[in-house]
């Protein structure tokens, strides 16, 4: 695993860190590299799909998150009464990789005609760009929202905070 370089936002916060920092006696002052402020740095790929990815989800138009499930529908799932026909884990990928994973997944379990899934997304930091935050905002766009009848947080027994019950349409 290779390390990438200090983002120049990264090296101006060391810094201001290093700034408050007094050497013990006998050492000398920490050597800081100074962030260049002239110009933006350019992004590295990844984080300028990021940031297409953030403005594009700020742009498009709010929709409506997807209904729960049926409240009959829900103690069926949680007592295990109706069967979990698929899984996908969404632990470990970006916000620009999880949604087209999530999308193959739902697409497919429609074409296999699976009628109840879960994706996991884990808990996250918190906060609405987490995928737990935006997991039922891209079931309520396109494709996905002529496809899912509904979306609930799953049960402790199926992960909790950190995964969604997504019951789909019949088509």
């Amino acid at each position: 695993m290779s390390k990438r370089p200090p983002r120049p936002e990264e090296i101006a916060l060391w810094a201001r860190v290093a700034e408050t920092v007094r050497p013990l006696p006998g050492r000398k002052d920490p050597k800081v590299v100074a962030a260049k402020t002239s110009e933006p740095a350019a992004l590295p790929p990844k984080a300028e799909g990021r940031v297409a990815l953030a403005k594009a989800v700020k742009v498009s138009k709010p929709r409506p998150p997807p209904e729960p499930l049926e409240p009959n529908r829900s103690r069926r799932v949680v007592k295990e009464r109706e069967v979990i026909a698929g899984r996908v884990d969404l632990h470990g990928l970006t916000l620009e990789r999880a949604r087209p994973v999530l999308e193959s997944f739902i697409l497919g379990a429609v074409e296999r005609g699976d009628r109840l899934v879960l994706v996991i997304t884990g808990k996250g930091s918190g906060g609405r760009e987490t995928l737990r935050g935006m997991t039922p905002m891209w079931l309520s766009q396109p494709p996905l929202r002529t496809l899912v009848a509904g979306v609930q947080q799953a049960d402790r027994k199926h992960g909790g905070e950190g995964a969604f019950y997504v019951a789909l349409k019949k088509v």
